[in-house]
């Protein structure tokens, strides 16, 4: 892969990563859940409510069927395990960084170091994410990822 090709994945992924995060944001805004905002890490408690109200809003937007809904779920939980141990290495990455940024000198090697680390967790992230929705997206039938599409893109004004 060439250098001009990782830079496009990268922002590909960066991009996607920040666009799943607002859409996720935006359904749980638009359906009139609660968002919360952390000063401080998530506790599982935390976490486990933010995606159990995230599939009760989509199982309500595709009208999943029970049979649905228990396919849907363990992707989802399963997908949420493999990247929780990343919410750790982002909370390391901000601490670390500051430390890099507050010494006497600007250790840039450092900066560089954990910046490209920082791109592989994106990465793998972004990866994980994808596989996940393409697994529920297989579950859904067409007629629902349309109406599921239509909905986030009428939240996003892309119609």
């Amino acid at each position: 892969m060439s250098i001009l090709s990782r830079k496009r994945a990268a922002l590909f992924a960066l991009t996607a990563g920040v666009a799943l995060a607002a859409g996720i944001g935006a359904v749980a805004h638009e359906a009139g859940m609660p968002i919360m905002l952390h000063h401080g890490p998530m506790t599982a408690e935390d976490i486990t409510a933010h995606t159990d109200m995230f599939l009760q809003h989509i199982y309500a937007e595709t009208s999943a069927s029970d049979a649905q809904k228990a396919k849907i779920e363990p992707l989802v939980r399963q997908a949420l395990d493999d990247l929780l141990p990343l919410h750790d290495h982002v909370r390391d990455f901000h601490s670390q960084a500051l430390q890099a940024l507050s010494g006497d000198r600007v250790d840039r090697v450092a900066l560089e170091t954990l910046r490209a680390e920082h791109m592989q967790a994106a990465d793998a992230a972004s990866r994980r994410i994808t596989q996940a929705l393409a697994d529920v997206a297989d579950v859904l039938t067409p007629a629902q990822r349309k109406a599921l599409a239509a909905h986030v893109a009428q939240m996003h004004g892309l119609n």
